[in-house]
């Protein structure tokens, strides 16, 4: 479904992503993990458009043009950014009708907020609060929930547990597991390497700016050298101490 190669991305004079290579196939979730600052957000910014690179992603057999979110967007691919990205002046409703701007099936499109609210009782309670007043795990849930009216193929998730409580955190990682079994294909960036590797197909993990490893979640959770440097050294997925 998706596929990149020799992804590059400046910032002036500094390669930020330097010659990045990576597939998600249909139904299949791909982590990107990696330390803070090692280009994660960067990559999965130029994917969807949001930035200038260098390369080839292809999607779905075509190429996408660089800076192009919009476009991509129109194709069938959704980022939930690093940070939700809500929009805090506005209510939950009128961030939720943001997803669908796009969509051409206006009835089919109403019925999906609906269906939103139904997945999410907890927006449908706070339809018309101001989305800036909502807690860090509403706020994470409306932009999931925008993101998915969009009707994304590919959604992309960038870092969808930072500063959530453990218990919403493990609602959002099971939410992501749920997509899964729907038939979506996803790419996950993520810092909880343990928690991701749990869920996800397979996983790439990013080093300052380039891939230094890549292999299926159990692999990487038995491999010594990314336990030690990703997971803390900790006895690895499914195994006990």
């Amino acid at each position: 479904m998706l596929k990149v190669r020799g992804l590059e991305v400046f910032y002036g004079p500094i390669r930020a992503v330097r010659g990045i290579d990576l597939d998600v196939g249909k139904g299949e979730i791909v982590a990107l993990l990696g330390a803070n600052g090692a280009g994660k957000t960067t990559t999965v910014r130029a994917i969807a458009g949001l930035s200038s690179c260098r390369g080839e992603v292809t999607y779905d057999g075509r190429a996408l043009v660089s800076n192009a979110a919009e476009r991509n967007l129109r194709a069938g691919i959704s980022l939930v950014p690093e940070g939700r990205g809500i929009l805090g002046s506005m209510t939950v409703e009128e961030n939720l009708l943001m997803g669908i701007y796009c969509r051409r099936d206006h009835a089919q499109a109403l019925k999906d907020v609906e269906d939103m609210y139904a997945r999410f009782p907890i927006l449908g309670e706070r339809r018309i609060a101001t989305a800036r007043l909502l807690s860090g795990g509403e706020q994470q849930m409306l932009a999931i929930a925008r993101a998915l009216l969009t009707r994304p193929r590919l959604l992309i998730l960038d870092e969808p547990s930072l500063g959530l409580a453990p218990k919403t955190s493990d609602f959002v990682f099971d939410l992501i597991a749920g997509l899964k079994k729907e038939g979506m294909a996803i790419l996950l960036v993520e810092q909880k390497a343990r928690q991701a590797l749990k869920i996800v197909d397979r996983a790439y993990l990013l080093e300052t700016g380039r891939i230094i490893k890549s292999g299926s979640a159990a692999e990487l959770a038995g491999d010594p050298s990314v336990s030690e440097a990703f997971l803390g050294g900790k006895a690895a997925v499914g195994t006990t101490s």
